[in-house]
């Protein structure tokens, strides 16, 4: 084993982003996951850098919201009642900690790292053919409610006064002009300007790991479940053999837990699951940037295979066969928008988010097992802190001064 040497488990945006920052520090890196890189949740998503999500996701709290939730008929969250049971305890601590003045503190936590996102992504790409996904455009808001619609602008004008969030309010008149094929009018919209918008994902996260690749690291198939110890080290079993080294680094999203347990260490991660399916547009129509229509629950981005419509969180047990209910709720209400044409692909995509009760990130040592560390828990904004993340990871692995306060994702808080 080389002096420094570490398995990084999780081949996503994040587990890629720690592998390259390790080897740029100058450790010896293998990638290992039972699938090829960017093939889990990092493959399906919004395609969003997001500068300007300051404000991590709240549990609900008001009891028109819940009793909306509760129908189980909306696009934006679905529930498997049979499932509910093994959300209980993680829901709980959930909504515990999204009492205002908790949740505050949340915020803090959270804005740092999103404060960071734009310039660790540019930081990697630059320079690279990872700067032709990354697309200036930002993304819109819409609404048709004055009332959303006047609380969205309050709360984005404290976004930007507290956290240097920039947007642009549009009327309804600005946005027809924005975005001219639209098929339907609405009362207004903010346009988040800071955000990058990625115009295919899983290609990034490919970029990224060819970065690390071209600079002699190993990617590796294998089975992140037999990490083991050996010695003062760790062993994995890879599909060609054993993977050796000095540390391990656990970013298996959603999974992570499943290799943490064996260790000692059960944080109450749980799992969002989404969808996505890509549509062409009919005649001329374009989507010059990604829109998310607040009173349906769904966004549109316009993508390198064509429009991706993606759902919300849909809770299931892990087990579960996808059902894409959301998708096919959205589908038709997604139609009176824009001019969708026909499905590109026959079957929807599934992933699961990896969510934590206080709405922060694992980073950092995992409890109690020397060498072994934590790098998951980003929930929807795992392409957003993938580069920030491996930045923060590898300088505390190196004994570096972190750039970020890492104290408010360690993981023994829980």
């Amino acid at each position: 084993m080389a002096l420094r040497s570490a398995i990084v488990l999780g081949a996503g945006m994040v587990g890629v982003s720690v592998a390259l920052h390790l080897q740029r520090r100058g450790y010896e890196v293998v990638l290992l996951d039972r699938q090829g890189p960017g093939e889990g949740a990092s493959f399906g998503n919004g395609g969003l850098i997001q500068r300007e999500a300051v404000y991590p996701h709240p549990f609900p709290r008001a009891l028109a919201e819940l009793r909306r939730i509760a129908g189980n008929r909306a696009i934006d969250v679905a529930y498997h009642p049979l499932a509910l049971p093994g959300f209980v305890s993680p829901l709980l601590r959930y909504w515990w900690n999204s009492e205002p003045t908790r949740y505050l503190q949340a915020v803090l936590a959270y804005s740092r790292l999103i404060a960071t996102c734009l310039d660790e992504h540019l930081a990697l790409a630059r320079g690279t053919e990872a700067m032709a996904l990354l697309r200036p455009i930002g993304w819109m808001r819409l609404f048709n409610e004055p009332r959303l619609l006047d609380a969205a602008l309050a709360q984005a004008e404290t976004a930007w006064r507290d956290y240097g969030v920039n947007f642009t309010a549009l009327d309804s008149q600005a946005l027809a002009e924005a975005e001219p094929h639209l098929l339907v009018g609405r009362l207004g919209a903010i346009h988040w300007t800071d955000p990058l918008s990625v115009s295919d994902p899983h290609a990034l996260t490919l970029a990224y790991a060819g970065m690390f690749a071209e600079a002699g690291g190993s990617i590796v198939l294998g089975d992140a479940a037999t990490l083991q110890r050996a010695g003062a080290g760790w062993r994995v079993q890879g599909k060609a053999g054993p993977v050796e080294a000095a540390e391990v680094v656990v970013a298996l999203g959603a999974a992570s837990v499943e290799v943490t347990r064996r260790l000692g260490y059960a944080p109450p991660l749980f799992g969002k699951r989404g969808y996505h399916l890509h549509f062409g547009l009919r005649g001329n129509a374009t989507l010059n940037r990604p829109v998310l229509d607040t009173e349906s629950g769904f966004l549109l981005a316009p993508m390198r295979a064509g429009i991706r419509l993606t759902t919300g969180a849909e809770f299931a047990r892990p087990d579960a066969p996808p059902s894409p209910v959301q998708l096919e709720r959205a589908e038709p209400v997604a139609r009176q928008l824009l001019p969708l044409a026909e499905r590109v692909e026959d079957k929807p995509w599934m992933g699961v988010r990896p969510c934590t009760p206080d709405m922060l990130p694992v980073i950092g040592p995992l409890p109690g097992q020397q060498g072994a560390w934590c790098a998951f828990g980003h929930a929807h904004q795992g392409l957003t802190l993938g580069p920030t993340t491996g930045r923060l990871l590898s300088e505390m692995m190196l004994g570096e001064a972190p750039f970020v306060s890492p104290e408010p994702y360690r993981a023994d808080r829980f």
